[in-house]
């Protein structure tokens, strides 16, 4: 099973990082979150990818064809012309980075790949800016079983703030940072049917929108509840709380050994 990974938008609220990247290479560990999302699916035997490229997406493509390079020590021989690796650990990854367009929507990145997927075949997508301790595998089988075109990891967002009970103007209790309203939103972390992409107009499709739309309309939207870790990257203070995690030993998307 292919996994599809949206890693072609601006970043805009992360401006601080991606004026200089793109928001998948943004680091985590001093390792981009998209090598964290990779390993999440190669925890589960995924390991063949498409990377939808798009705002400075040269520096993605440059990125693995020299993943070798950077985590390796290396003998240049100049005379011979030749190099050689010592060292280091190589995922056994299959990556296609493709060029979806520099101001394509989601949906429109997604369309643009089509000819890489195999056709009939179910295949995984999330976007490149978010981590989790996703049981991916459990989300296969639980789409195998329901038949429809698409599932989504339903998530409950982190909270941002602590919160408070105040009684006759006296706080009775405090809770920080608790979990939200209990309504689930999109985690991504999708499988997802070939024929979604026929739901796909062009390059200004967002998938969030129409086609995300036709499939809860049409009841061929299955929801994964997931409980446990979930967090996206969207601002600095986010990247922050997730090198803190990783700093301390305790990531909790960490699932590979």
């Amino acid at each position: 099973m292919k996994v599809v990974i949206l890693a072609g938008g601006l970043g805009s609220r992360l401006a601080e990082e991606t004026s200089v990247r793109p928001k998948p290479l943004v680091e985590i560990g001093g390792m981009p979150i998209l090598w964290h999302i990779m390993n999440i699916y190669a925890h589960h035997g995924l390991d063949d990818f498409i990377i939808c490229a798009g705002y400075k997406g040269y520096m993605i493509k440059e990125y693995f064809v020299n993943l070798v390079l950077h985590h390796s020590d290396i003998t240049v021989d100049l005379g011979a012309n030749s190099i050689n690796y010592h060292g280091g650990k190589r995922p056994n990854w299959r990556v296609t980075v493709v060029d979806t367009g520099m101001h394509s929507m989601t949906g429109g990145r997604l369309g643009r790949i089509r000819d890489h997927l195999t056709p009939g075949e179910p295949f995984c997508m999330t976007y490149g800016d978010g981590v989790g301790d996703v049981d991916v595998s459990a989300e296969i089988a639980f789409h195998r079983s329901h038949g429809l075109k698409a599932t989504m990891c339903a998530v409950t967002p982190p909270g941002r703030f602590g919160a408070t009970n105040i009684e006759n103007d006296v706080v009775t209790a405090f809770i920080e940072k608790p979990e939200g309203d209990g309504q689930r939103i999109n985690g991504g972390f999708f499988v997802l049917n070939p024929s979604v992409i026929d739901l796909i107009g062009g390059d200004d499709t967002i998938w969030e929108a129409g086609p995300m739309q036709w499939l809860t309309a049409n009841k061929q939207l299955a929801a994964f509840r997931h409980n446990g870790f979930w967090q996206p990257m969207d601002t600095l203070r986010e990247r922050h709380q997730l090198e803190e995690l990783w700093s301390s030993g305790k990531a909790p998307w960490k699932i590979w050994a």
